[in-house]
């Protein structure tokens, strides 16, 4: 009787999945904003075409995947490569300085991009130390940036001091990865 009950619960609960996972094919697509949206590829909406028909894909589709990818390449490198600053410093090194004009460039040809920029500290120090620490640095990669000319309405700063590490280690190799200035764009 239980194997009974068992069996029928699951068929009550497994059919009603399949179907649902099985109703229509579905494409995500990314917008210029970066969110993602669901549509249907089997819109028969007059003048929508798929940019995929019969396995086939336009030159002009190929370029433009190749474009989104090229740009989505320069929006990870943008957000992933942070600034590194020396124990208890917030000026700005030679290499820090040739990052944010790559940073600088990427943002002039984007002028409707807005970033964050993080301060970060290592764990040594006060909680109140290393939040004023944080602001510094992240307020002087802005100040380099304001005089590369992005306009400093398009950033905000923002410290969290040792509370986001980078690196949870507790060696000098940790702390010198958590003391950067990382960049989000919004």
């Amino acid at each position: 009787m239980k194997r009974k009950i068992g069996l029928l619960l699951t068929l009550v609960l497994l059919v009603p999945g399949l179907m649902l996972t099985t109703s229509c094919s579905k494409k995500v697509v990314k917008d210029d904003a970066g969110a993602y949206e669901r549509t249907d590829l089997t819109s028969s909406q007059p003048g929508t075409q798929a940019p995929v028909e019969q396995g086939r894909i336009t030159g002009d589709d190929a370029a433009a995947r190749a474009l989104s990818q090229e740009e989505l390449s320069a929006r990870e490198r943008f957000m992933n490569e942070d600034i590194y600053f020396a124990f208890d410093q917030s000026v700005l090194t030679a290499e820090a300085q040739r990052i944010l004009q790559d940073k600088a460039q990427w943002m002039q040809s984007r002028p409707d991009v807005s970033v964050i920029i993080e301060g970060h500290c290592d764990e040594r120090g006060t909680t109140e130390y290393n939040l004023a620490l944080g602001d510094r640095r992240a307020e002087s990669a802005k100040a380099f940036l304001v005089n590369l000319g992005i306009a400093a309405s398009r950033m905000t700063t923002v410290s969290y001091g040792e509370e986001r590490p980078a690196d949870p280690g507790h060696n000098e190799a940790a702390w010198a990865r958590n003391r950067r200035a990382h960049f989000v764009i919004q």
